[in-house]
Order: C-alpha cells, then structure tokens, then sequence
C-alpha cells in the first residue's frame, strides 16, 4: 500500500515538471507562428548537392 501513495507522489511531480515546462514553452515564443507550418508544404525543398551526384 506504500508504493501506491510513493508512485502517487512521483507521478504528481513529473507532472508539474512537465506542466512547468509548458508554461516556460509558451511564455518563450515556442507557439506563436501559426502561419508557417501551414504554408511549408507549398514550398520545395532544395536539394543537396550529394543527392544530385551520379556515380
């Protein structure tokens, strides 16, 4: 029955890092560009110069 109460605790403070961590990711800036993903598959990517090279 203690390692309930034991698995009870660590599982409440990971997930208050993990909500810390949320909060930190969002007051930094982490999800304010809404429009770019939307937009990066209308775009072509460039291709590298090793993929281009024929043996």
């Amino acid at each position: 029955m203690n390692i309930l109460f034991v698995l009870i605790g660590v599982s409440l403070f990971a997930a208050l890092i993990f909500l810390a961590l949320f909060i930190w990711a969002v007051r930094s800036g982490q999800y304010e560009d809404n429009y770019t993903p939307s937009i990066r598959i209308l775009f072509e990517e460039e291709e590298d110069d090793e993929k281009n090279v024929k043996m």
